[in-house]
C-alpha cells in the first residue's frame, strides 16, 4: 500500500488538513499514475478537489518526484492572506516600503527559489495578485513592494483550489490566462465518498496512529464499524475520517471499534447527500426536489431537536470547509462572524465564552522570511 503523510504529523493539531492519503480505490491508482509521468516535467500543475482531500499531500509528493528534492517545498494557504499584506507575503519587500516595514523581507517566492512553492486556494487571490502571479510565472521574475528592480526567481508553482475556475472565470472573477498557465497539468482528487477503497485502509492507519500516539492497547476496526464507515458519505473527507478514528478510539472500551464508538450520524450523511444533490441537479426545479425529499426523509424520522441538529451540522461542514477560519464561513454563510462564532461556542465546536476576549481560531499564513546580512 502507498500512503503519504505530512511531515511532522504527529505534532498537528485535528482538523487543519489531509494528514495521510492512500492510493488503494482504482481512482486513487489512476491519481498516482498521473502525478509520476507529470512529476518530472518542468510545469506549473493544479489540483482540484474539495477541502480535506489531500491536495498537499499530492503536491508535496509531485516535489518529492521532481527534479527538485531536496530543495525547499513550501505550502501557503491563499485565504490565510489579509488583503494589506498578501502582495508582501508573496512577494516580498523593501525596508520603509510601507509605514511598518522596518526591514527588508523576501516572499514566498524568493524563500522557494530552487524548489516548489504550493498556492491552495488560489481563487481567492485578488485580482491583483493575480495578474502579478501570471507575470513571475511568464517572466520567472518578482518585484519586491518599494522596489523598481526585479528579482529573477526559480520556482515550480503547484496551485490547488476547491472551486470551479472555469466558472470563475466566467464570472469574471479569475483570470483566463493565469488559468490558462496554471493548467499546463492538471489532476483531480475525487472525494473520499468516490473513492470507498481508501476509506477502509486509511481507518486503519489513523487508528494505529493514534492508539501509537495515546499509548493504548492494541484495538481493532470491527466489522459492522467498517461497514458503518464505508455507508458514510463524509463530506469533511480524510479529516473528518481521521477526527472520527480519533474520537472513536477515546470512546472504544474493548479491543474493537463498535458503530458506536464512531458516533457518525445518519443525519450528516443525508443532509450532506441532499446537498449534493442541490449542487448537482440540473435545474432549480431539480434542485428544490432532491433537498426536499433529503429533509422529508429526515421528518419521517421524527429526531428530537431536528432543526438545532441541521444547524449545527450546516454549521460545522461550512466551518470544516473554510479551513477553520471564522471571517470565511461568516461570508460563506452571509451571517455575521459573531454569530459565526456564538454557534461554535454554543455547537461546542470551539471553546470560549461569549463575554470577554475573543478567541481568535481563523488560520494564518506565516509570515515572510526576513532578508539578513
Amino acid at each position: 500500500m502507498t500512503l503519504l503523510t505530512l511531515p511532522g504529523a504527529g505534532a498537528l493539531p485535528l482538523s487543519v488538513r489531509a494528514k495521510a492519503l492512500v492510493f488503494e480505490d482504482p481512482k486513487s491508482v489512476a491519481l498516482l499514475e498521473r502525478v509520476r509521468e507529470i512529476a518530472p516535467r518542468p510545469v506549473s500543475v493544479l489540483i482540484t478537489g474539495e477541502t480535506g482531500t489531500g491536495r498537499e499531500l499530492v503536491a508535496r509528493h509531485l516535489h518529492e518526484l521532481s527534479a527538485r528534492a531536496g530543495r525547499p517545498f513550501l505550502a501557503v494557504n491563499c485565504s490565510g492572506f489579509s488583503r494589506s499584506a498578501a502582495d508582501s507575503e508573496l512577494f516580498g519587500h523593501l525596508k520603509g516600503a510601507y509605514e511598518g516595514a522596518t526591514s527588508a523581507r523576501a516572499g514566498w517566492f524568493e524563500a522557494a527559489h530552487g524548489g516548489t512553492l504550493f498556492l491552495d486556494e488560489i481563487g481567492d487571490l485578488s485580482p491583483t495578485l493575480q495578474h502579478k502571479l501570471l507575470r513571475v510565472l511568464s517572466a520567472g521574475e518578482v518585484v519586491r513592494l518599494g522596489a523598481e528592480q526585479p528579482t529573477a526567481v526559480d520556482v515550480r508553482l503547484i496551485a490547488a483550489t476547491n472551486v470551479d475556475l472555469e466558472q470563475a472565470v466566467q464570472a469574471g472573477h479569475f483570470n483566463r490566462e493565469l488559468l490558462r498557465s496554471l493548467s499546463a497539468a492538471t489532476l483531480e482528487l475525487a472525494p473520499l465518498r468516490e473513492r470507498a477503497g481508501d476509506i477502509l485502509p486509511l481507518a486503519r492507519h489513523f487508528l494505529e496512529f493514534y492508539r501509537q500516539r495515546l499509548d493504548l492497547r492494541p484495538t481493532e476496526l470491527g466489522a459492522e464499524a467498517a461497514s458503518r464507515l464505508l455507508e458514510h458519505s463524509w463530506p469533511g473527507n480524510i479529516r473528518e475520517l481521521e477526527n472520527a478514528m480519533h474520537h472513536a478510539l477515546l470512546l472504544c472500551h474493548g479491543t474493537q471499534i463498535t458503530p458506536e464508538d464512531l458516533r457518525l450520524s445518519a443525519l450528516d450523511s443525508r443532509v450532506a447527500q441532499g446537498a449534493r444533490a442541490v449542487g448537482s441537479a440540473g435545474s432549480a426545479d431539480a434542485d428544490r426536489t432532491s433537498f426536499e425529499q433529503a429533509l422529508l426523509e429526515l421528518f419521517d424520522q421524527e429526531l428530537p431537536n431536528l432543526f438545532e441538529r441541521i444547524e449545527h451540522l450546516v454549521l460545522k461542514t461550512a466551518y470544516h470547509h473554510c479551513e477553520h477560519n471564522q471571517l470565511q464561513t461568516a461570508r460563506l454563510l452571509g451571517i455575521s462572524r459573531n454569530v459565526v462564532r456564538a454557534r461554535l461556542i454554543r455547537f461546542g465546536e470551539i471553546s470560549g465564552s461569549l463575554r470577554g476576549t475573543r478567541k481568535n481560531s481563523e488560520s494564518r499564513a506565516p509570515a515572510a522570511r526576513e532578508i539578513t546580512g
